[in-house]
């Protein structure tokens, strides 16, 4: 599993990352993103396939310094909270391997991170200070309609995660 970490975010870390591997599989690739909500440094994950997303709200620095298992808790319980079975979870990180850090994507994954989170800050409201995983927040994101290159016609991220999470099968 690739994760892309943006230029604010390598900076945030401290960190530089290599380019995507040749051959990346968007099913498999996440671009990440820190982000002000509420003043605390959020993150935003964003999925390059299907265009889901999650938030982990006020992530505290053990959080930014251990992103790899981080980004894995929150990517399981936003999930589950999607009504994603355990066991279709439990393949998607079989299939998608050891996470690795890359930069970001490409341009198209990260004018999706951008729409994302402009959606956030639009939903500001579904936002609970008082929990890290956001699931009514995640939930109101992935279900606006959008396009998405290789789908027909619009449709909401949360369905397109499924079509991806069903083709594994």
């Amino acid at each position: 599993m690739e994760l892309g970490l943006t230029i604010p975010l390598q900076k945030h870390l401290r960190c530089k990352t290599p380019p995507p591997l040749p051959g990346w599989n968007r099913r498999f690739c996440w671009d990440l993103h820190i982000i002000p909500l509420r003043g605390q440094p959020s993150l935003l994950a964003v999925h390059c396939e299907s265009r889901y997303a999650f938030t982990l709200f006020g992530l505290h620095p053990s959080g930014w310094l251990h992103l790899r298992e981080t980004f894995l808790d929150g990517l399981q319980r936003s999930f589950a909270a999607a009504g994603v079975p355990s066991v279709a979870t439990r393949r998607y990180l079989r299939c998608a391997g050891p996470v690795q850090f890359t930069k970001t994507h490409g341009r198209r994954e990260v004018a999706f991170l951008n729409r994302a989170w402009t959606d956030v800050l639009a939903l500001d409201y579904a936002l609970d200070t008082a929990m890290q995983g956001q699931p009514l927040l995640d939930g109101a994101i992935n279900r606006l309609p959008c396009r998405y290159a290789g789908f027909a016609g619009t449709g909401d991220a949360a369905g397109r995660l499924l079509q991806s999470l069903a083709a594994l099968e």
